[in-house]
């Protein structure tokens, strides 16, 4: 009777100890886990309630203190935007000379184009050994082929290996985008700002050749919240126009609407103009009132230019200094990333199984004894 009493006592025993120390240990870690979650404002008065009354100078003699160091960040920011400004010049000939390769303005010298990597040089015989092959067989048409200056599509190949670009793009934008002759990038110190370049050669779409963005930051702390000061803000963002021809408006589509009278039973055929999904929406972005506060701004428009602020950075930091990473296929770093996530999901996946495999030989073995 007793060593029944011990045997089928065994597991509760082990989930007894384990709840005691839910209760002792897990409210040290966590004391402010019971009750209302409380705002920055509310935790901020209590904790200052919560003060000797001799304190609280001290305590706004520390945030001076904090905004001082903030001031200074908000100057170290402004400092790293000229010394950015300032380095871009000096890769802007860089750019130049690229732009002029792509577009067979300019052909590399034999010294130009040496470039050591061994998976490249054995690609390049081989493409070398093909190209011969080819001219061989197909005759003069084909050589001439192969012989075309410049490199064909790598702008519209650049958008189809980035991610970001490619989710932005719809059927009917390729046709335009593969008119892009070069993307660039320009900024100034005053006001702090940068602008994208998106230059076109002529086309039956519009009439411009350059469709432009720019960007406008801020680095100074907010009158209203200065401790929420993390660098640079992107505020606002000014498009283009762009002049389309007739009948060419991608961002814009027709739809057909019937309407039916109410008295007299009459059918009618409506035609509307409405916005239409594309990438050339990039040039038109939804503006704020610069005098409008944040907590004024719909969510929903909020996201949206955080989304677009997102998207102009990123062609700034990425896709302008690395295209011919992502021409090639070698930038494959946003991918990479996805896969890796996807391979943590499995092994979490994994570990889970074994916790609930193991959880049931336990509880078997309970039986058991």
């Amino acid at each position: 009777m007793t060593t029944d009493v011990e045997k089928t006592g065994d597991c509760p025993d082990d989930l007894e100890s384990l709840e005691e120390e839910e209760e002792v240990i897990f409210p040290k870690q966590r004391p402010f886990a019971a009750g209302p979650l409380l705002s920055r404002q509310q935790r901020s008065a209590e904790m200052i309630a919560s003060l000797p009354p001799s304190a609280l100078p001290r305590i706004k003699a520390l945030k001076k203190l904090h905004m001082d160091a903030t001031n200074i960040e908000a100057k170290f920011f402004k400092e790293v935007h000229d010394l950015e400004c300032k380095y871009h010049r000096l890769y802007a000939p860089l750019y130049e000379k690229r732009n002029q390769i792509i577009n067979g303005e300019y052909e590399p010298t034999e010294e130009e184009c040496q470039w050591p990597s061994d998976d490249e040089d054995e690609g390049l015989q081989k493409a070398l050994k093909d190209k011969v092959k080819i001219e061989e067989t197909n005759g003069k048409e084909e050589a001439k082929a192969a012989d075309k200056k410049g490199i064909p599509d790598f702008w519209i190949t650049v958008f189809k290996n980035c991610t970001l670009l490619t989710d932005m793009v719809q059927p009917h934008d390729a046709p335009i985008l593969n008119n892009i002759t070069d993307i660039r990038m320009s900024c100034q110190e005053e006001p702090m700002s940068f602008k994208l370049e998106f230059h076109f050669k002529p086309n039956s779409y519009f009439t411009n050749t350059i469709l432009s963005k720019e960007y406008f930051m801020k680095c100074v702390p907010d009158e209203d919240d200065p401790f929420s000061f993390e660098g640079p803000e992107i505020y606002k963002c000014v498009g283009c126009t762009i002049n389309w021809n007739k009948g060419k408006n991608v961002t814009l589509k027709t739809i057909k609407k019937k309407q039916k009278h109410k008295s007299r039973g009459v059918i009618r055929v409506v035609t509307k103009t409405v916005p239409n999904d594309s990438f050339f929406n990039f040039f038109s972005p939804p503006t704020i009132p610069e005098d409008a506060k944040e907590q004024d701004v719909d969510e929903d428009l909020r996201n949206l230019l955080t989304s677009d602020f997102e998207i102009g950075h990123y062609i700034r930091e990425r896709v302008i200094p690395r295209a011919v990473l992502y021409f090639t296929g070698e930038n494959t770093d946003d991918e990479d990333d996805y896969e890796e996530e996807e391979e943590e999901d499995d092994e979490d996946e994994e570990d889970e199984d074994m916790e609930s495999n193991a959880a049931g030989k336990n509880q078997e073995n309970c039986k058991q004894q």
